[in-house]
């Protein structure tokens, strides 16, 4: 009788359990496919009127709204090699009035082989892209496939802030403020380069550059109230970093680095060094990280302030509780759904994330 009354304890605590902790799996990954059949939607924004323009990598510009897709006109020739293609878009902080559309994509302009990071301007009308205007464009051309960056942002005060990776030349490039690559920019939405920039009167030195020793940053945001720029960035085996960005300081690559070489060597002894910024976290092993964003919604309950971050690698959203400066938890979504590549809170405060090879999804929490 003792033994059957145990029992009985046990399954109605579980019961209890499961009811308090209802279907957990299943409501983190809860979601929607709102754009199906997509391959590499490197980057999407929101119109003023719910449509949604998005980048597809081999250098497609789609216009999707009310179930209807259309590939808009007037797109440059992209650069199209490994990591490189048709990159990030975002609107101009006044695009109700200009119809102004930013990108970020890799082309061939310019001296020598191969591309490089390109940002640009264009116009937006009648589903075509007129005026395109370059505004930067990275020096020089490599034919190497790796490390683009690039993500794109408008500050509150209409700066636009641009990514650039190493192009795969950490010896050379992420150190040296002469030298384009392996950095985060910031210019006037014109393209010009603003006068209180931290090498504006530095000989010879980029100027257009803002914080310099990344390695390949493909996640920027703004957070929601601090109004400070957060990225992140890849390492290579280990070492993949959520940095928040300040003028003028260098963030290390690769003299600091908690990273070690794919083969699993060596290529720096230390982890800080005078001078150079400690990350806010880093992952190791890596996720592979891809598209960032806050919630700042009352859609998600008490995930609002969260940072959300793609893992390419391992196929989830990774979601960082951050107090006092830390991660203090890592939560993983919509696990095993895919590459999730970009991330975007949508004008109805719900988060969209872009997945290769399956489209652009809404996350739900039930």
């Amino acid at each position: 009788m003792k033994l059957k009354l145990n029992t009985t304890v046990l399954i109605l605590i579980c019961l209890l359990t499961c009811a308090q902790d209802k279907n957990p799996i299943n409501t983190k990954n809860a979601h929607e496919v709102v754009v199906p059949n997509l391959n590499i939607p490197w980057g999407f924004t929101f119109l003023p009127d719910g449509a949604m323009l998005i980048t597809e990598k081999v250098g497609q510009l789609i216009h999707f709204k009310n179930g209807t897709k259309t590939e808009i006109s007037g797109v440059p020739e992209i650069y199209v090699r490994g990591q490189g293609g048709f990159l990030d878009i975002t609107l101009h902080p006044n695009y109700k009035d200009n119809h102004l559309i930013y990108f970020s994509y890799a082309s061939s302009l310019g001296e020598g082989e191969g591309g490089n990071t390109t940002i640009a301007s264009a116009e937006f009308n009648n589903m075509t892209l007129t005026n395109w205007k370059v505004l930067y464009k990275a020096e020089p051309n490599s034919q190497k496939g790796q490390h683009f960056g690039s993500r794109l942002l408008f500050d509150k005060e209409g700066y636009l802030f641009f990514t650039i990776g190493d192009r795969g030349n950490r010896d050379e490039n992420p150190q040296d403020i002469t030298r384009d690559c392996g950095k985060v920019y910031r210019i006037n939405a014109d393209g010009t380069i603003p006068d209180d920039n931290p090498f504006h009167k530095v000989s010879n030195a980029k100027k257009a550059i803002y914080s310099y020793g990344h390695r390949n940053p493909q996640g920027m945001t703004l957070h929601p109230k601090t109004n400070e720029i957060w990225t992140h960035e890849h390492g290579p085996k280990g070492g993949d970093e959520i940095n928040i960005i300040k003028p003028g300081k260098n963030y290390g690559w690769p003299v600091i680095s908690y990273g070690v070489n794919y083969s699993g060597t060596k290529f720096t002894d230390i982890t800080e060094k005078e001078g150079m910024e400690q990350p806010l976290h880093y992952w190791d092993p890596s996720i592979a990280p891809s598209g960032m964003a806050f919630i700042n919604s009352d859609k998600y309950g008490d995930w609002n302030g969260n940072l959300l971050v793609g893992s390419l690698k391992f196929q989830y959203l990774d979601m960082c509780t951050i107090k006092n400066g830390k991660v203090t938890k890592e939560e993983r979504l919509l696990d095993g759904i895919g590459r999730v590549r970009s991330i975007e809170q949508g004008p109805d405060g719900y988060i969209y994330v872009g997945v290769e090879n399956l489209g652009i999804v809404k996350l739900l929490r039930q």
